[in-house]
């Protein structure tokens, strides 16, 4: 079996059981609406709910399925799902005062999981960050503090910056950090960078004691094909927000910078054969800080993206307060 058929994937669900072919199982299921809830193992599929949005008719569930066999368990607080190729999980810290201690601790739980199960090239991070704009108890970024436990976990467990795979770093609503991921036996893993944004790890001490460390898209397969998991892309050029106050025209860098990530030549840089358009990438998650902003980052996603796209629009924070929209998908 390829590693793009084995690969688990997602789908965008409002309401009703998936419709998954015959040989796939649900592996997780990942609740985005107006509450929260811990992490739980359930008749096999681990599930929990992030406080995303703040409407109840924008809530939906991405459905994790995956070829069969799948064995599931639980691990110091970890819920997980695996295929002999590929490992899906799920953590949470509570709410704090401060987060990098507890970060720190989840981070080395994920390395330790993914390496004592036999899948440790960790392929794909989502992190919900509650009130990630709000100081800590320090008066550090929430944010910030986040990465300060995130790097100290990568320094214990004497893992590179440069090998972190793509991620997201969002804001939740409630309910501390969760952070879902993906990680694979073996195979091609080849995480991609945009030559128009700086290398997140390299940020200058600005954005905080210890910088964001992600790639801005992870190809998980063989080099001519597979799976892209681009990561939560923003109006940014080099390390700087641009277009300051103006969530049309970030909108329309963000889209930019995933088009730079996906195209043919950028690609090829990094060794991965083939190239994509816009048109190519699907189940977007567009995070969007202020409710009146909806309908203009609708109508220019809309004039950008395929119709036949998946695409959920979430009201949550960023982890830059100048930052107004994030975008965030996969090609297949």
């Amino acid at each position: 079996m390829s590693a793009l058929v084995a690969a688990p994937f997602c789908r965008f669900e409002k309401t009703g059981s998936p419709d998954l072919d015959g040989d796939e199982t649900v592996l997780g299921l990942i609740e985005h609406g107006t509450g929260h809830t811990d992490v739980s193992l359930v008749d096999g599929v681990l599930r929990t709910a992030v406080h995303t949005t703040t409407r109840e008719d924008e809530a939906f569930t991405e459905v994790w399925h995956a070829r069969r066999p799948v064995e599931s368990g639980t691990d110091d607080g970890i819920a997980w799902a695996r295929t002999d190729e590929y490992l899906f999980g799920v953590v949470r810290t509570a709410e704090s005062g401060r987060y990098a201690d507890a970060t720190a601790s989840l981070y080395t739980r994920i390395f330790e999981l993914t390496r004592s199960l036999g899948h440790p090239l960790l392929a794909r991070t989502w992190n919900y960050v509650s009130g990630i704009n709000r100081a800590n108890a320090d008066g550090l970024e929430v944010y910030q503090d986040f990465c300060v436990g995130r790097a100290r976990a990568l320094d214990a467990a004497g893992v590179d910056p440069a090998t972190m795979p793509a991620a997201t770093g969002i804001g939740a609503h409630g309910g501390g950090i969760t952070c879902v991921f993906l990680a694979a036996r073996g195979g091609d893993r080849i995480n991609i960078e945009n030559p128009g944004v700086l290398t997140a790890h390299h940020y200058p001490a600005e954005y905080g004691p210890r910088p964001p460390v992600f790639a801005r898209a992870t190809q998980l397969g063989p080099p001519d094909g597979g799976r892209l998991f681009v990561s939560a892309t923003a109006g940014i050029l080099g390390h700087e927000t641009v277009r300051l106050g103006d969530v049309t025209g970030q909108c329309e860098v963000a889209l930019d910078n995933i088009a730079r990530v996906v195209g043919a030549e950028n690609l090829r840089r990094h060794g991965v054969a083939g190239g994509h358009t816009l048109a190519d990438v699907d189940h977007l998650k567009v995070y969007i800080r202020h409710r009146e902003h909806f309908e203009a980052v609708r109508r220019v996603c809309a004039a950008r993206l395929s119709n036949t796209a998946d695409i959920a629009f979430l009201h949550t924070d960023i982890a830059r307060e100048n930052l107004l929209v994030e975008i965030e998908g996969m090609v297949s």
